[in-house]
């Protein structure tokens, strides 16, 4: 038997709406070395997002590098695999691996190919159990860019998507050449992406798109795989079955994920199967939304944050987050200034508001009624709507999509261009 933690989407040197998430990326690390020590687990995979940006601050890196030190210390027969994520500076998870590799540390931030083959002797890696024997292989394969992808023909006359193929055609040749090498033997795979019916949350999860393409079909995974660790989506969750799962990250990244589980998962391999169990980690900091469902009118916050009775002597990396719900009834050219000032005489720290109209017969409704928070919208969502206002009862198609997602990939991630 070989029992294993799957973590992912640590996020480190993580800022929300610029407030600092230090000390709490500290805590719940904590907390990750502590279950991974009472556990006596053989094996720890870190399934990409290891960092928010490919800049990385050096404190932030050293975090990073004292809590392998600590698992490696709690737990010295340990196996620690790391899989770069779509934020991740691949090079420089890549660039320590000829010499942690000898501490029993893994790190695989970018594809490894050998005369044109995946080099197996860096992606399959060996998880070994307590008693020393190989127990099963990690086949480790980070976050696929388009540089890893196998080419692939495209044109109308062939049918499906070019990059659900690609992907489909790398997995296949992955778990092939590593099926020839080991056999029938227990095989996990890591995975860094969107795959079809995750619930994903807005904010946090840049989507990964690759030609106009988002998510993949579950059916990549081959169902003789024992265990299919992914990291990219924030809340802890299985696909389709539960042995292809989603670990969650370790503290809500967004407003959003304020409702969600965040912890890890604890995955047990034997002869008789898998078994999975989800560990919670308790938040470092509260996450609270004011009112808990609906609006209030600005004047009104002022009172409920007074209600809560918080203590002013709070240091500012201890201050609840705080979003809010504000219902108005007309226009408010002020109110991100009203709201800031309203918070900044409380010990919380303010990361965003949604609005609230009363609903008006269509008819009646100026169109600057349609209150929406840009920031927690999809933006290929408001892609929709702009293109059906333009083009009343038309759908963009795949050309229309692509394009857009060149562009807001273009914006929103310049340093990756061409990568």
């Amino acid at each position: 038997m070989i029992r294993l933690l799957h973590t992912a989407d640590w996020h480190l040197g993580q800022k929300l709406q610029g407030w600092s998430r230090e000390v709490e990326h500290a805590r719940v690390l904590d907390r990750l070395v502590a279950i991974a020590a009472e556990r006596q687990v053989d094996a720890l995979i870190l399934a990409g997002d290891v960092f928010d940006t490919i800049n990385v601050p050096h404190e932030t890196e050293r975090l990073y590098y004292e809590t392998l030190g600590r698992l490696r210390r709690a737990l010295p027969d340990l196996t620690i695999v790391v899989t770069a994520g779509n934020h991740d500076p691949a090079g420089r998870i890549d660039a320590p691996g000829p010499i942690v590799s000898a501490l029993g540390i893994h790190t695989i931030g970018t594809v490894a190919r050998r005369d044109g083959a995946i080099d197996l002797d860096r992606h399959l890696i060996p998880l070994r159990s307590a008693t020393g024997a190989v127990a099963a292989h990690v086949l480790a394969i980070p976050h696929l860019g388009p540089a890893s992808l196998p080419p692939i023909e495209t044109g109308e006359e062939i049918p499906g998507s070019p990059v659900v193929r690609a992907v489909t055609a790398f997995h296949a040749e992955a778990v092939a050449a590593a099926r020839a090498r080991i056999g029938a033997a227990p095989l996990i795979l890591t995975g860094h992406l969107t795959i079809a019916g995750g619930l994903e949350s807005e904010g946090a999860e840049r989507r990964i798109l690759i030609g106009g393409e988002h998510a993949i079909p579950a059916t990549l995974f081959p169902a003789d795989v024992a265990y299919v660790a992914l990291g990219h989506l924030h809340k802890p969750q299985g696909i389709g079955r539960e042995t292809v799962r989603y670990s969650g990250s370790l503290m809500p990244l967004s407003a959003t994920e304020r409702g969600y589980d965040h912890g890890v998962t604890i995955v047990e391999i034997d002869a008789a199967g898998t078994r999975i169990e989800h560990v919670p980690i308790e938040r470092p900091v509260p996450f609270l939304r004011i009112p808990a469902r609906g609006g209030l009118a600005p004047a009104a916050i002022e009172a409920e944050l007074q209600s809560l009775g918080l203590d002013p002597a709070l240091p500012i990396t201890e201050r609840p987050f705080l979003h809010l719900g504000i219902r108005l009834d007309g226009p408010a050219p002020t109110l991100k200034a009203d709201l800031d000032r309203i918070a900044s005489a409380f010990p919380v720290r303010l990361v965003g508001h949604g609005i609230e109209r009363p609903e008006r017969e269509a008819d009646d409704a100026p169109a600057t009624d349609l209150a929406i928070d840009l920031a927690d919208r999809d933006p290929l969502d408001l892609f929709r709507l702009a293109f059906d206002k333009a083009h009343p009862g038309i759908a963009p198609n795949e050309r229309h999509l692509a394009a857009f997602a060149a562009a807001l990939d273009a914006v929103l991630d310049p340093d990756r261009q061409g990568a």
